[in-house]
């Protein structure tokens, strides 16, 4: 078994990299690990991404932008149709560093405890753009809605996360219209999509306790958040479903169409429910720890969470506390993006370097490598977001994806290659296995080592 220094790099931080000059940092352990939290987000500013009003400028000139390229081809203007491929290419970028961005802070990271729990709760409220004009705001979203609530209250996260405009678009909230409102009597539907993700992933989980009942009440009381390309985030009273809305066995708002108060009063609620506190456990556990975690450890978070009133730094500080979450280490695969990260720590790759990439760079180094593998970068597959078990990511497509990046990128990433048997103690430590050890000391060459060290089960399990 590796010493907890390793695991708590390994399982809870973005990986291992080789010692960096000046005097030796401390032992990484779970006090480490839920300081790094507490400590002001320093990697944010350094690796700054766009701010919601760049994103919604950029998104509110895609539609006159291409209805002019349009007009401008009928009249046989190339112009504004140029302009409008200019547009898409800026949109493109913009959405590319994003994901630049957030790798260089996953790269540089001291620990990488809050950067593995941004990637945790952006899964947990997954979403993805419905087109290229929304590209820029996922990133966007993670930066509003998780990043400034990892070591606060679920249910300021959970309210952030479930009426930002990302939320909105992807489950289609911004078209659900009150039956009974006065846009609704003018046509236009309910649309329960987001209703039944909060209730089924975001908070109470599938068996939790809520019937379809719920469902459609909450989805009535949600009517009239919105955003759209021309107002951005608004609430929309002549959507809204007039009258009180009743959800497990609560009853919010009254003759008058809903307020937003009224909304994330039920959210509050939601947040706070027990089998709420359970999911998240069970799902946190899951991530870090186990596919079948600890009974004990996931009742012990539970309990923090119940008695602290929704506050996760306490469940994150039980689940540390526990003796399996430093057990059945290797349980875990690391998923594309965790492997992509902890490699270039491994090869000591600075997080600027990875934000110096130009686009073309970004594509070829980051972003294409990470689709070949099975994780394009903030495209989840639906609103469950990636799966977690181990089989999903060791398939024979996803293991021939990293096994040719481990064999070819590092000649790019590190130059001149480390000797393979640092690298391996820069990557592994003492997780490495006797049999790697022996097999790398053998490498006829740098580029055979680092292949051989990073395509190892050894470093692509935690």
């Amino acid at each position: 078994m590796p010493s907890a220094p390793t695991i708590a790099a390994i399982r809870f931080g973005t990986g291992l990299r080789p010692r960096r000059a000046g005097p030796a940092p401390a032992p990484v352990d779970a006090a480490a690990l839920l300081a790094e939290l507490q400590a002001p987000d320093v990697l944010a500013a350094r690796f700054p991404v766009l701010t919601r009003p760049e994103a919604e400028e950029m998104a509110r000139q895609v539609r006159p932008a291409r209805r002019a390229g349009q007009a401008g081809t009928e009249r046989g203007d190339p112009a504004p149709e140029l302009a409008y491929r200019a547009l898409r290419q800026r949109l493109r970028f913009a959405t590319a560093r994003g994901a630049q961005m957030a790798i260089a802070r996953a790269v540089e990271a001291e620990i990488g405890f809050r950067e593995r729990l941004v990637q945790f709760w952006s899964d947990h409220f997954a979403t993805r753009p419905r087109n290229a004009a929304l590209g820029p705001m996922s990133q966007v979203f993670a930066e509003e809605a998780i990043r400034p609530h990892l070591a606060g209250g679920f249910p300021a996260m959970l309210k952030a996360a479930a009426t930002h405009p990302m939320m909105l678009v992807y489950l289609d909230q911004n078209v659900s219209v009150g039956p009974n409102s006065r846009a609704g009597r003018k046509g236009g539907g309910l649309n329960e999509n987001l209703a039944r993700e909060m209730l089924e992933l975001h908070t109470l989980g599938v068996g939790g306790g809520y019937v379809q009942a719920d469902v459609r009440q909450l989805a009535l009381l949600l009517t009239g958040l919105s955003w759209t390309y021309r107002a951005g985030w608004h609430f929309d009273a002549s959507r809204a479903e007039p009258g009180a809305e009743t959800v497990l066995g609560e009853a919010y708002g009254g003759a008058a169409p809903a307020q937003v108060s009224e909304i994330h009063a039920a959210l509050e609620d939601l947040a706070l429910h027990p089998d709420t506190g359970r999911h998240l456990a069970r799902k946190l556990a899951v991530h870090f720890t186990s596919d079948d975690p600890d009974a004990g450890m996931v009742e012990s978070m539970a309990a923090a969470y119940a008695a602290s009133g929704g506050a996760l730094l306490p469940v994150y500080a039980a689940m540390l506390a526990h003796p399996a979450a430093w057990q059945t280490f290797g349980a875990k695969a690391r998923q594309p993006l965790d492997f992509l990260v902890a490699a270039l720590r491994a090869l000591g790759v600075s997080g600027e370097r990875v934000a110096a990439l130009d686009p073309g760079g970004v594509n070829n180094r980051l972003l294409a490598p990470l689709r070949l593998m099975g994780q394009p970068f903030a495209a989840p597959p639906g609103p469950d977001g990636w799966p977690e078990a181990a089989g999903e990511w060791i398939t024979p497509l996803g293991l021939a994806a990293r096994i040719e990046w481990a064999m070819t990128a590092p000649r790019h990433w590190a130059k001149p290659l480390p000797d393979p048997r640092r690298l391996l103690r820069a990557a592994l430590d003492d997780a490495a296995g006797e049999r790697l050890a022996w097999a790398v000391g053998r490498a006829e060459t740098g580029a055979e080592g680092a292949g051989l060290i990073l395509a190892s089960p050894d470093f692509n399990r935690r």
